[in-house]
């Protein structure tokens, strides 16, 4: 059996037009997790593992209406956080992270969430993903964090295969164009969401297509 031929890179050029169109359908991009300052956005990010959007807005509606800051987190206690996030997945033990992380950022932090990726990721139940999202949603940095969306469409479309999601967040560093940087996490993951699906992707709807290199294309 011959070996099968890899697909070719993405140029600078392509990757350019790849993000310019993107932008086009989405020229406003954000999340889609419900927060209010930093701090509900470290917390929201956090549930979110192994969950979806949007049934972590509808848990931290409840939540954040009475506990906005890490005092007022540290305050209801690891309990009360539990009851208001019981319908989210591995509930247990995201409320005892919610609540940790809260006090951590109270008695390591002065209250104030840490922009540096090393200290974000210090607090309980945060990695570098969700390290990224909070750097780039809450404090503008150019950083793009590797879900399982990101992964699925940099390895589909080749825009930046990589083995593990790291090594995608790298090579996306490397081939994303600066006027699309701060972005690209947004315009990635939305596109991953609601195009570039797991299953069946949106093929004859892709705005991308032409430049994709995925072979098994869905018909129109």
């Amino acid at each position: 059996m011959p070996r099968k031929k890899k697909p070719a890179p993405f140029t600078l050029e392509e990757a350019t037009e790849f993000y310019a169109r993107l932008a086009e359908v989405r020229p406003d991009p954000a999340t889609e997790l419900d927060y209010v300052n930093p701090f509900t956005l470290v917390v929201a990010v956090a549930l979110s593992a192994q969950a979806t959007d949007v049934g972590v807005n509808k848990a931290t509606k409840s939540l954040f209406a009475i506990a906005d800051t890490p005092e007022k987190m540290v305050a209801l206690g690891e309990d009360g956080v539990r009851e208001h996030i019981k319908t989210i997945g591995l509930f247990r033990n995201k409320a005892k992270n919610v609540y940790a992380l809260s006090k951590m950022i109270l008695e390591e932090f002065g209250g104030a969430v840490p922009k540096a990726r090393g200290d974000l990721e210090k607090l309980p139940g945060v990695g570098r993903k969700t390290a990224n999202v909070v750097m780039n949603e809450a404090f503008g940095e150019p950083t793009i964090a590797v879900d399982t969306h990101i992964f699925r469409v940099s390895n589909r479309t080749n825009i930046a295969p990589g083995k593990n999601p790291l090594e995608v967040e790298l090579k996306l560093e490397a081939i994303t164009p600066p006027q699309y940087i701060k972005g690209a996490h947004h315009w990635l993951i939305l596109h991953g969401r609601y195009t570039c699906k797991a299953r069946k992707p949106d093929c004859p709807n892709c705005a991308v297509a032409d430049l994709c290199r995925f072979e098994q294309k869905t018909p129109a």
